[in-house]
């Protein structure tokens, strides 16, 4: 394993930041543990995009075994988005996509990427290109049921409206879908990654979310994809009510020392300028009782008093 894994904006931003670049264990395949890890979930993150390129972030739902794989490069999952759900035709035949399954109950997760290889009514395919885990640090504890769905229409958003930004003040959980550059390369591709803090780490001054960068793995997985191409997606769930909220805007992150220094424990900031977004009340069955925080969660601070 090499840093050929990585793609010229990952290694960038990993120069940027500091770390220098590392023996990172992505593999071509599936492991055996992930393919039965995905097995065992009863919901899926799903980096999608639309026919104009942009990103957006979803997740996908079904009794566990609804994710299967057939062999160690390809994971079928016989689920697709729902009606009202904004990512619903954005799964084709040959594009790109990233997924990411997350067990809340243990604090394992598991990120793969790679190209739609086949579809039909029941699902889809994945011919998969990059697959690796990460570290458990930042998940909070929840123990996960499910209950009936009772979706209502969705809402597109013009503005961060009121149960909008409820949900997001509230958050101690989002995801962030991303891609690579058109032209990056064969270590390019969709990603969807997790990010936690406490209540109201995500900052909002006004259409713009402002979110604190901890110290993580230092693949840049995300940050990499987000400096070479800033159209991106945040997902955010309540995990009392099954309310999603799905947002599309451009991204722009601040590496400077100051950034750094707005919240402890941060080692830079972004800011995600919304441009579109759905409001899709009582959208899942998931549900996910709090049990505690991250410990590493807890070691982090929250903005300082002169940024209220």
């Amino acid at each position: 394993m090499t840093n050929s894994v990585f793609h010229p904006d990952e290694l960038d931003a990993q120069a940027r930041a500091g770390v220098g670049t590392m023996r990172a264990n992505i593999r071509d395949f599936m492991p055996e543990q992930h393919r039965s890890f995905f097995a065992a979930l009863p919901y899926l993150l799903v980096a999608a995009s639309d026919a104009g390129g942009w990103p957006l972030a979803t997740l996908l739902e079904g009794n566990p075994g609804f994710m299967t794989s057939p062999d160690p490069a390809t994971l079928r999952i016989d689920a697709l988005p729902k009606a009202g759900d904004p990512a619903a035709g954005m799964i084709r035949v040959g594009d790109e996509i990233g997924i990411l399954g997350i067990d809340l109950g243990t604090r394992r997760r598991n990120r793969a990427n790679g190209m739609v290889s086949s579809l039909d009514a029941s699902g889809f395919a994945i011919a998969v290109r990059q697959s690796f885990g990460n570290c458990p640090q930042y998940i909070q504890h929840r123990a996960i049921t499910r209950a009936e769905g009772v979706a209502s229409q969705t809402r597109e958003l013009t503005s961060l409206e009121p149960d909008a930004l409820s949900l997001i003040r509230h958050a101690d959980t989002f995801f962030v879908a991303s891609r690579s550059r058109a032209d990056i390369g064969p270590a390019g591709g969709a990603d969807i990654s997790h990010r936690d803090g406490r209540p109201d780490f995500v900052r909002i001054e006004g259409s713009t979310l402002v979110i604190p960068d901890f110290r993580g793995n230092h693949y840049f997985n995300t940050l990499g994809n987000l400096s070479g191409e800033p159209r991106s997606s945040l997902l955010f769930l309540d995990f009392e009510t099954g309310d999603l909220l799905q947002l599309q805007g451009l991204a722009g992150i601040d590496w400077s020392a100051g950034a750094a220094e707005l919240v402890q424990g941060a080692e830079r900031a972004w800011k995600f300028r919304v441009t579109r977004g759905w409001y899709r009340p009582h959208a899942l069955a998931l549900r996910g009782a709090f049990i505690d925080y991250s410990p590493v969660t807890l070691r982090n601070g929250t903005w300082l008093p002169d940024r209220g």
